[in-house]
């Protein structure tokens, strides 16, 4: 594998530690090698040092130096002042053909793009005049994989002019699109909980389910990354990839097989079925939060967030009502919302469904009575919790809703494997069942689009809200239209 890239963030944090956590399952060839490319003036020996230090800070499967050894044995760097630096990609090819003879990799590479996605272009152009990236004719060929971060392309047509790009240099199977919540156990599990248990399926439709909600909030701010969000915002940042994601796998039909092209084509089956309302302004909210208090601490706004412009109007919340034209789905809203400084950190899809009939019990209050639904938790506690109708103890008939819940941590002793081991892993495998294909970024830049062209012709700051709170009274306005709420998690 060779990342550029390998000094940032999510190289630090993530991506290391779960190629070392890899490697001590047992799951990565003896001569797995990772070479970095970045601007450092590194030799090996100090490559090596700094990916021993964010191993040792971020492995989830304790620290043991026989792996470590075995896995040291084949890490290189090579520098270069920019992604542009032909001398850089000559010596690259000079160590990976190293590689090839002293590690046994067989020229396999796994080209993993942690970079900017306006220098993905770049890379991928300058692999191919280098004779790094080979489409493979045959099965038994060497393999050429690029890994790609998000965003891809911050509107439709850039996406589409970006998959061009890319697959004039990669085949299409050997590109894959990172979307990091589709490794994660939960998401997996929600495609187990819809058809291998009986007695949901049967309700998974219009006839039973009221609404459904799919919310991503973080209780924390945008911190030290203004040269990235500021113009991406909460809906090209979070609602493009990952929720459309999840509103195609709770409402997709069932696959023949778990193939990557079965499932694949029934995730764009829904997405080519979503309708945008023509009321743009009703069907959407946009925040962003303010200065206040979260958690007892005292909190900057975000247009006091270092390096963000005053005048900025990206969005920190955003929320969007969409519908599905499809004979499973017509006539029920899905409620989509993200945003930062919100009430707590959460992941969830809840399927709301429809009241029960009060025929018996009609001296309990309508609000609180007979709206079951089901909470698939993404993060931070996986699990799931099924919300029902059951009698008080004592005497009179009372009702009131209660909660029974499955989480991971407590019923299974296996840990979950985190979500970038899983997705390293299905790369180095050829397994794509878990990313996206360019078809299914150009639905979801469909979708959006409409919203944000309407966002950017006003002009104006999106609505303030406080930090700690569930976001600007116009979110909440977009479920009262419809005689609902949102949850609060």
């Amino acid at each position: 594998m060779v990342m550029f890239g390998v000094t940032g963030d999510l190289a630090r944090k993530k991506l290391l530690p779960a190629i070392y956590d890899l490697a001590n399952r047992g799951r990565l060839p003896e001569g797995f090698s990772l070479v970095g490319f970045g601007r450092r003036d590194w030799s090996d020996a100090e490559f090596c040092a700094e990916v021993l230090k964010h191993v040792q800070a971020g492995n989830r499967t304790g620290f043991n130096q026989d792996t470590w050894d075995r896995l040291a044995g084949g890490l290189r760097f090579v520098s270069a002042d920019g992604f542009d630096n032909e001398t850089a990609y000559a010596r690259l090819g000079t160590v990976l053909a190293e590689l090839a003879d002293e590690r046994g990799t067989e020229s396999n590479h796994a080209f993993y793009l942690s970079i900017p996605p306006n220098s993905f272009e770049m890379v991928c152009q300058k692999l191919a005049s280098h004779g790094l990236a080979r489409r493979s004719e045959l099965p038994e060929d060497p393999w050429s994989r690029v890994i790609i971060e998000k965003p891809f392309g911050h509107d439709l047509e850039s996406a589409q002019e970006l998959n061009r790009e890319v697959e004039s240099v990669f085949a299409q199977d050997e590109v894959f699109r990172i979307d990091h919540y589709l490794g994660k156990e939960t998401v997996q599990n929600l495609l187990a909980l819809r058809f291998a248990n009986r007695f949901f399926e049967p309700l998974w439709n219009n006839q039973h389910v009221d609404h459904v909600q799919i919310t991503m909030a973080e209780d924390i701010g945008i911190g030290g990354r203004a040269s990235y969000y500021d113009g991406v915002g909460a809906a090209r940042d979070v609602i493009q990839n990952h929720l459309l994601q999840l509103l195609a796998l709770t409402a997709m039909e069932e696959p023949i097989s778990f193939d990557a092209d079965h499932l694949r084509r029934e995730k764009e089956k829904v997405l080519e079925a979503v309708v945008v309302p023509e009321d743009l302004e009703a069907a959407s909210a946009r925040g962003q939060y303010t200065a206040g208090q979260q958690n007892g601490e005292d909190v900057v706004g975000f247009l006091q967030e270092e390096g963000f412009d005053p005048g900025s109007t990206t969005e920190t919340y955003a929320a969007f009502r969409l519908g599905i034209k499809t004979r499973r789905w017509d006539g029920v809203p899905f409620y989509l919302r993200s945003g930062k400084r919100l009430g707590r950190r959460v992941t969830e899809i809840a399927v709301v469904f429809k009241r029960a009939p009060n025929l018996l019990f009609t001296d309990t209050d309508e609000e609180h009575f007979g709206q079951n639904s089901l909470i698939i938790r993404i993060q931070p506690d996986e699990g799931a919790t099924l919300r029902l109708t059951s009698k008080v103890p004592g005497t009179q008939m009372d009702v009131r809703d209660v909660d029974m819940d499955f989480s991971y941590g407590r019923s299974f002793t296996e840990e979950s494997p985190e979500a970038y081991e899983r997705l390293i892993l299905d790369v180095l495998l050829g397994e794509p069942p878990l990313f996206p294909r360019h078809r299914e970024v150009e639905l979801s830049w469909q979708i959006l689009d409409p919203f944000i062209e309407r966002w950017e012709a006003l002009e104006e700051q999106p609505e303030p809200y406080a930090p700690g709170t569930w976001g600007p009274e116009s979110a909440h306005r977009l479920m009262a239209r419809d005689g609902r709420s949102w949850r609060t998690p």
